[in-house]
């Protein structure tokens, strides 16, 4: 399997589905009864993103299992972020009879659908785009790390809306990080440089890493020339990585959280990183 220019080298992450799903069920069956209505996201509550969570996996098994289009497309003139957003609030107001008891056992029976789906997937066929990451259609295993990052992120933000710090263990973190990290090229399409100038991001900590990107043709690629010099670099934790790509904070808050060196208006647009839909 080649590099992606966009996308960089293959991330495998099928295997990765059953412990997500195991540490999510964990998670629910250790709260407490007003966590539930704890505030998750903006206008969401735990009980909502559990919600939605199941509502992915519906999604997914239709969609890719069993060749299912439902409901009504895009409305005229609405992007596909404004169509997501509006389906995702469709389901969650449409779900708030279900009890967290029976969210919590349906999460278990469709995570086991849902991993069974991603092991027998061809990692080679061309699956959904990922719009923050420019690429339409994306190779499946890109829009299976994406779709990894979905539940783990989701995940992290019940365990604060708990009270509970993220799970930053290599194993779980590690392949969300480096998911959210390929949105390097594309967060840099409009950032003019000479050809051949590199921008690196370093994540400490054990479930970091080193990404690096080119400026090559027309736009950027990723690097494997991990050692070669780059122009910019921006140095941060993964807390501070994981809530910059998913905006729990943004820019601004993360410039007083990272290290920059060389170029500062590199280094600044290497921090505009977004890895979700927005």
């Amino acid at each position: 399997m080649d590099d992606h220019p966009l996308l960089g080298p293959v991330i495998d992450v099928r295997s990765r589905f059953t412990a997500e799903r195991a540490a999510l069920l964990s998670l629910l069956h250790s709260l407490e009864p007003g966590d539930w209505e704890a505030p998750a996201v903006p206008g969401w509550s735990v009980r909502d993103l559990a919600a939605h969570l199941l509502g992915d996996d519906y999604g997914r098994l239709a969609g890719r299992r069993d060749g299912h289009r439902p409901g009504p497309g895009p409305e005229p003139g609405a992007t596909v972020a404004q169509t997501v957003h509006r389906e995702n609030a469709r389901w969650v107001d449409g779900t708030r009879r279900i009890s967290p008891a029976a969210l919590t056992g349906t999460l278990e029976l469709t995570g086991r659908w849902v991993a069974d789906l991603w092991r027998d997937t061809d990692l080679h066929a061309p699956s959904l785009g990922v719009p923050w990451a420019g690429v339409d259609p994306a190779p499946a295993w890109f829009d299976c790390a994406r779709e990894l990052t979905e539940y783990w992120t989701h995940r992290q933000q019940i365990r604060l809306a708990a009270g509970l710090p993220a799970d930053l263990s290599p194993e779980a973190a590690g392949p969300v990080l480096d998911t959210f990290l390929r949105a390097l090229p594309y967060t840099l399409r409009d950032t003019a440089a000479v050809p051949g100038t590199r921008a690196r991001v370093v994540v400490d900590g054990p479930a970091g890493g080193v990404w690096t990107v080119v400026r090559a043709g027309g736009g950027w690629a990723h690097d494997r020339a991990a050692a070669a010099e780059a122009a910019a670099t921006v140095r941060m934790d993964a807390e501070t990585a994981w809530l910059l790509c998913t905006r729990g904070i943004g820019p601004g808050e993360a410039a007083g959280r990272s290290v920059l060196t060389g170029d500062r208006a590199l280094a600044a647009a290497c921090r505009r990183i977004v890895s979700i839909l927005r």
